[in-house]
C-alpha cells in the first residue's frame, strides 16, 4: 500500500499550493537524500509484495541506476561523507520512477480482489 498524501488536496488549492511550496523544498533538501545521490522513490522500503513487485517491473535501466545510487549512498554513509556537488542529486531529476509503477499494481490488486469478490445472481 503507498504511503497517504496530502498532495492532492494541495494541488487543487492554489493558496495552499502557494503557501506550502516554499517549505515542501526546504525540506526536500533538509532530508539530505539528494547529498548522497538518491531519490525520493529510492527511499520506499522494500518490505511490501507490492514494492517488491514494482521493482521487477522497472526497465532494465531504471533498476540498475537504482541500485547504483543505493550502493554509493551506503558507501557514502559508511565512509561518512557526502558527494562532491556535482554528484548530488538536483531537484529536477528528483522525479518519481517507482511511485506510479506501485499505484498501478495497488490498482490491479483491488481490481482483482473485486472482481474475485464479486457475486452473480439468478433472475
Amino acid at each position: 500500500m503507498s504511503q497517504p498524501s496530502l498532495a492532492p488536496y494541495v494541488l487543487k488549492r492554489p493558496f495552499l499550493q502557494r503557501f506550502l511550496t516554499p517549505f515542501a523544498n526546504w525540506y526536500a533538501n533538509a532530508a539530505g537524500y539528494r547529498k548522497l545521490g538518491l531519490r525520493a522513490d529510492d527511499l520506499i522500503p522494500e518490505e511490501s509484495d507490492v514494492v517488491l513487485q514494482a521493482i521487477k517491473r522497472l526497465p532494465p535501466k531504471e533498476s540498475y541506476d537504482r541500485v547504483f545510487r543505493l550502493r554509493r549512498a551506503f558507501q557514502c554513509s559508511l565512509s561518512h561523507q557526502l558527494l562532491p556537488k556535482e554528484q548530488q542529486t538536483p531537484p529536477e531529476e528528483d522525479t518519481p520512477y517507482l511511485s506510479p509503477i506501485i499505484r498501478e499494481i495497488e490498482a490491479e490488486l483491488k481490481e482483482r480482489d473485486d472482481l474475485d469478490s464479486l457475486v452473480v445472481k439468478r433472475r
